[in-house]
């Protein structure tokens, strides 16, 4: 059976403590390319909402049917819909199951392979490439009907999620493509892929590899090691296997990526993750910017919203 490691959305209730960013920078755009071939349709500005126990929430219709909501998750890996939206839309699971395990590797779900012919998001008209492939799954939280990661769902265009504006926009990188300079007040870092997916990750100065989850409520998770085994007090979670994960938020601390450095960054610890686990930078810590992905460098931008 096929092993799919996805750190979809955490649920839990989390305090956004914004860090203290110095040198960052605007994003400038080339638009000197050419296509060579017909464009697909760009998707329409997406607007989102923010509940601090489940993420970044869109409506979404899908195969016509809806509205649903839908988190907005950069680290999920692949879209996944629930076995109810399913069974609303019509939708069969087709292929092979595979495993979807959370950031505890145990007691991982299992998931139906299927695809949707026409997802729509933000408005009914407002669609998508057609044909994606999603997983159907159980398990998910009654009032979240799915999880939409937008590096998949948006493909083969890229996206800026600002979160301080509650705004997804959609770009072309083979128009407009991101530059890779940096300025006095941002950074652009290469976009690391290190598994099947290509979820976004990047390089912390300490040579640490982190990645970007929107659908993650802590700050910069860290798997706790053996040696820090404290009886301090811990909070609880779960993740999208279902099983519970437990954590414990401890001193902010400072990280730099490129030319960005981040103080004052929430800091948790995280029992019982999977060896293994990478590093995680949720919207705890992110919730000061926008995030720009440009799939086709290969680069992302992370800004202070203005």
């Amino acid at each position: 059976m096929k092993r799919i490691f996805a750190l979809l959305f955490i649920l839990m209730i989390g305090r956004a403590v914004p860090g203290t960013a110095t040198a960052l920078f605007p994003i400038g755009q080339n638009r000197t390319r050419t296509p060579s071939i017909a464009q697909p349709r760009l998707p329409a500005p997406i607007s989102f909402r923010v509940v601090k126990s489940r993420g970044l929430l869109a409506t979404v219709w899908i195969n016509d049917a809806g509205p649903f909501t839908f988190a907005i998750d950069t680290g999920a890996g692949i879209t996944l819909i629930s076995t109810r939206l399913a069974s609303t839309a019509h939708i069969a699971s087709t292929g092979s199951r595979v495993s979807v395990g959370g950031l505890t590797g145990a007691g991982a779900t299992t998931a139906g392979t299927a695809t949707v012919e026409r997802i729509a998001i933000g408005e009914r008209d407002n669609a998508l490439r057609r044909s994606q492939k999603v997983l159907v799954i159980d398990g998910l939280p009654p009032d979240i009907d799915g999880v939409l990661d937008p590096t998949e769902a948006l493909a083969p265009f890229g996206y800026t999620i600002d979160l301080p504006r509650h705004e997804l926009t959609v770009f072309d990188p083979r128009l407009t493509p991101m530059r890779s300079t940096v300025s006095s007040d941002g950074t652009v870092v290469r976009w690391i892929t290190n598994d099947t997916s290509r979820r976004p990750f990047v390089r912390l100065e300490d040579g640490r590899i982190a990645l970007l989850d929107t659908g993650s409520a802590f700050g910069l998770a860290i798997a706790r090691s053996e040696s820090d085994r404290t009886n301090s007090r811990r909070t609880r979670a779960r993740d999208v296997s279902g099983r519970d994960i437990s954590f414990q938020r401890v001193a902010p601390s400072t990280i730099t990526i490129g030319s960005l450095v981040l103080r004052g960054v929430p800091t948790d610890l995280l029992d019982g993750a999977e060896k293994g686990a990478p590093v995680l930078l949720g919207r705890d810590a992110l919730s000061p910017f926008r995030l720009t992905f440009d799939p086709l460098q290969k680069l992302i931008a992370i800004v202070p919203s203005t």
